[in-house]
Parts: structure tokens; C-alpha cells; sequence
């Protein structure tokens, strides 16, 4: 009997080895592989490590760059405080205030050589002719709510009538039938002798009283009258009397200033303008 050998039973006898060799090549190659992947892993992982820290290195030094910056702006503002004290030392612009008129205003004539004060609320009158020299009148405002019409003050000066004439003059009583200059009182206003006589009239509508005042200076007679005017009856409409002695207190007051000066003028001159100037009150 013949034994016949196939062909395909000695090629696995005949591959064998070479299949063994073939895989034990690739078995090794497989773990070359694995040992070159890992290592290039980890070279990537430690390059990306690297460059993340590279990257993450710049931060603190920004945060050191800003954390100055709020003291910076600390000196700032001190430097801008202490600057303040001397803009504020810089003295602020004064504002001018008016100056406050005196209260009381001086009247002079040099051609009478009369002056006085007055207040300056009053009007004030002066002569151009005759023996009136200047006239001051309170305003009617003045009392409200009285029977008060008028006041004033008044200077007349005549070079006419001698010394013994001059304690009448231009008044006489009209109450004396005989028509006799009525007598004259002695006063002394400030530190002038005066003769002083008065006057009172009255009717419905209107009621006068009047003070004259004479003396004899510089070869004139000087006169000088106080009169009060008031009108309608204080009891009707509730309007009540103005205080009589009160009003003549204002108008003696002005008296009481009166100085005169020596003059030199010829007999029957005409006394010159009146000149206002402001006086201490």
C-alpha cells in the first residue's frame, strides 16, 4: 500500500516557524511601539506642562504691576489735600461797603454867620430875600394816626429894628385889645441868653401853636420859630392828639445847635443862599 502525502499536510510542519518568528517580531515591535507612544506622551505632556506654566508665569507679575497702582493714587490725593489749605489761604475779594451817611445834617450862611443841625429826614428851606434865612420842616408821615399836620423850624434875621425892638419882634398879641407886644421870658438855649414868647390859635378846622426865640448878635436881631400845626378834631375817627411836647422837643433840639458867628456886613444886607454840608450826628 502505498501511502501518499498530501501536499497540504506538510505546509503547516513547514510554516511553523516562520509563523512563530513573524509573530514574535511583531509581538516585539508592538511593545517598542508602545514604549516609543508612551514616551512621546510623556515628553508631550511635560512640553504642555511646560508651556502651560510658561504661560501661567506672566500672571503674577501683572497682579505685582497693578496691586502698586492704588498707592500711586494715594500720594495723589494727598498731594491735591495739601494743595487745598493754600487755595483756601488765597484771600476772598472784599466787597466795598457803602459809608453810612451821617444822621444829622449842618446848615451855614456865611452871610448871617447862622448854623445848626438838623436831622437829615427834614426838609430844609433856605431864604433868597428878605430876613428869612432857612426853614426846616418835619415830614407829615411823622405820627401817623394823630392830628399832626405840620412842624417846622425857623430862622429869620433883621438889621432894621434895635436891641430893645428885637425881644418883640414880629409878634404881637392879638388877644390884647391894645395891641401891646406881649412880654418877652428870659431863656438860656445851649449857652445863649434868649427873650421867648408864644403864640396859640385855633378854630374847627385847624389849630396853630408857635414859639419865638429873639437875640442880638452882630448888630441884627436873630428870631428864630418853632411852630406845631395840627388839623380836624383828635376825637373823631379815633385819631388821637399828636404829643405837643414831644414835636417841640425834636424842634428845640435843632435850636439848641444853633451857633453864630461874627459877621462883618453893612446895615440892611440881604443874607446870602444857605450851603448844606454833612455833619457828625
Amino acid at each position: 500500500m502505498t501511502t501518499t502525502r498530501k501536499s497540504g499536510d506538510t505546509k503547516p510542519s513547514n510554516q511553523a516557524p516562520n509563523n512563530t518568528i513573524s509573530g514574535t517580531m511583531l509581538s516585539s515591535w508592538s511593545r517598542q511601539q508602545k514604549l516609543a507612544m508612551i514616551a512621546s506622551l510623556a515628553i508631550l505632556g511635560l512640553l504642555l506642562a511646560v508651556s502651560a506654566c510658561s504661560k501661567q508665569g506672566p500672571k503674577p507679575a501683572l497682579v505685582g504691576v497693578s496691586s502698586p497702582a492704588p498707592s500711586s493714587a494715594t500720594p495723589a490725593i494727598a498731594v491735591t489735600e495739601a494743595t487745598t489749605p493754600t487755595a483756601a489761604a488765597v484771600p476772598a475779594p472784599t466787597k466795598k461797603t457803602p459809608k453810612k451817611r451821617p444822621a444829622n445834617v449842618t446848615y451855614s450862611d456865611a452871610n448871617s454867620g447862622v448854623s445848626f443841625l438838623y436831622p437829615r429826614k427834614f426838609a430844609l428851606a433856605s431864604g433868597d430875600k428878605g430876613v428869612a434865612v432857612a426853614t426846616v420842616a418835619l415830614p407829615g408821615s411823622l405820627y401817623p394816626g394823630t392830628d399832626f399836620a405840620s412842624a417846622f423850624f425857623n430862622v429869620n434875621v433883621n438889621r432894621s429894628v434895635s436891641e430893645q425892638e428885637c425881644e418883640h419882634f414880629a409878634f404881637v398879641d392879638t388877644r390884647n385889645a391894645d395891641g401891646e407886644p406881649v412880654d418877652a421870658e428870659k431863656v438860656k438855649i445851649g449857652s445863649t441868653d434868649m427873650e421867648m414868647t408864644s403864640d396859640f390859635s385855633a378854630n374847627a378846622i385847624k389849630q396853630a401853636e408857635t414859639q419865638y426865640y429873639h437875640s442880638y448878635e452882630n448888630g441884627a436881631c436873630y428870631e428864630y420859630v418853632l411852630g406845631l400845626g395840627t388839623e380836624g378834631f383828635a376825637t373823631e375817627g379815633g385819631i388821637e392828639h399828636v404829643n405837643r411836647d414831644e414835636v417841640f422837643a425834636k424842634l428845640e433840639k435843632i435850636l439848641a445847635s444853633v451857633k453864630i458867628k461874627p459877621v462883618e456886613t453893612e446895615h440892611g444886607a440881604e443874607p446870602a443862599i444857605a450851603t448844606i454840608a454833612a455833619g457828625k450826628e
